[in-house]
C-alpha cells in the first residue's frame, strides 16, 4: 500500500463516519450495497451532507454571517473542483469524493449545479412557480441521484436508450425524496431557515388538497423509479429498493396525517418498520454479494 492508498483509505473511513452520524434511513439502505460499492456511496453522502450544513445552520451556529457561509460554501466548490482536476485534496471528505469521482464518471456536470442549489438555500426561499422548484430540486437533488448510478456502475457504460431510463429514473427518485422532505419539514424550514419550497402552499396552513396534490407527484415519480431498478447492476438493487420502499412508506404516513399537522408535527418512520422494510427489499431484490466485487450490466457501452 502506498502512502496515497493509505490515505485514500483513511479519507473513505471519514466519510463513512458522516453517514453513521447523520442517516438512519440512508445508512440502513447502504449497508445492503456490496463493500466496495456502499464506500464509493458513502464520499458522495459525506460531501453532500458537509455542503448542506453549511447552509443548514453550522455555519451560522459557529458564528458565521450569511456572507461567511457562503464564503465558506465557495471555498469547499473550489476545493471539490481541484480536487476533480488533480485526484487530492487536504480536506478527507473532499478528497474521498473526488477519487471516487474521477474512478466512476462524476463530473462538474453534477457538481455545479449542486452547489448552485446549496448557495440558494443562502438566502431566503419561497418559491413562487414550479419552474423554480424543478430548477432547485435538480440541483439539490436529482443530481446526486445521478451520482450515486455512478458509483452503482462503477464506470461501466450502458447503452444509450438504457442510460436514459436509468437517469430518469436516478433523477426521479432523487426529486421524491427531496419532495417527501419538503412536506415533512414544512414547519420547521418555514419557521427556523426562512425556506417555503413548495409554490402555492403555506407553510403555517398547508391544506389536505395542496398536500394530497404534492403527493400525487411525488408518488408517481416513485414508480418511474421503481420501475428502472432491474437496469441497474445486481448488487445495488437491494439498498435502492430498500431507499425507494422507506421513502414510499413516508409519503404514506404524510398523506394519513391531517395536512394541519405538518406544520407543528415532523412524520418519521418507525423504527421497527424501517427494519421490516429493509428485510423485505433485500429478499424482494434476491440479494447476492462477494465481498468486494461489483455485479456488472451484461453490456457495457456509451453512457454519457
Amino acid at each position: 500500500m502506498t502512502g496515497l492508498d493509505l490515505y485514500t483509505a483513511t479519507a473513505r473511513r471519514a466519510s463513512s463516519a458522516v453517514i453513521g452520524a447523520y442517516s438512519s434511513s440512508f445508512g440502513m439502505a447502504s449497508r445492503l450495497l456490496p463493500p466496495a460499492m456502499r464506500g464509493d456511496i458513502h464520499t458522495v453522502y459525506a460531501l453532500v451532507r458537509v455542503a448542506d450544513e453549511i447552509v443548514d445552520g453550522c455555519g451560522a451556529e459557529s458564528g458565521l454571517d450569511q456572507a461567511g457561509c457562503r464564503r465558506v460554501l465557495d471555498e469547499l466548490e473550489r476545493e471539490v473542483e481541484q480536487a476533480l482536476a488533480t485526484g487530492f485534496s487536504a480536506d478527507l471528505i473532499v478528497h474521498a469524493f473526488a477519487e471516487t469521482a474521477r474512478r466512476v464518471g462524476i463530473t462538474g456536470d453534477q457538481t455545479a449545479p449542486f452547489f448552485a442549489a446549496m448557495r440558494r438555500d443562502l438566502d431566503p426561499v419561497a418559491f413562487v412557480d414550479e419552474r423554480e422548484l424543478r430548477s432547485y430540486v435538480y440541483g439539490s437533488a436529482e443530481v446526486v441521484g445521478i451520482m450515486c448510478v455512478r458509483c452503482f456502475l462503477g464506470g461501466t457504460r450502458l447503452p444509450d436508450a438504457e442510460a436514459r431510463r436509468v437517469a430518469r429514473g436516478a433523477r426521479a427518485l432523487g426529486s421524491a425524496f427531496q419532495v417527501v422532505n419538503f412536506l415533512r419539514d414544512i414547519g420547521a424550514d418555514a419557521a427556523g431557515l426562512g425556506r417555503a419550497y413548495l409554490p402555492g402552499i403555506d407553510p403555517a396552513h398547508p391544506t389536505d388538497a395542496e398536500v394530497a396534490r404534492v403527493l400525487d407527484r411525488l408518488e408517481g415519480e416513485l414508480r418511474i423509479a421503481r420501475g428502472t431498478v432491474e437496469l441497474l447492476p445486481r448488487g445495488a438493487r437491494p439498498a435502492v429498493i430498500a431507499a425507494h420502499d422507506l421513502f414510499a412508506a413516508l409519503a404514506r404516513r404524510i398523506r394519513a396525517t391531517p395536512a394541519a399537522e405538518l406544520s407543528t408535527r415532523r412524520i418519521s418512520v418507525p423504527s421497527a418498520q424501517k427494519v421490516a422494510i429493509i428485510a423485505r427489499a433485500t429478499l424482494a431484490a434476491g440479494l447476492s454479494r462477494s465481498a468486494g466485487q461489483r455485479a456488472r450490466p451484461a453490456v457495457a457501452e456509451p453512457v454519457r
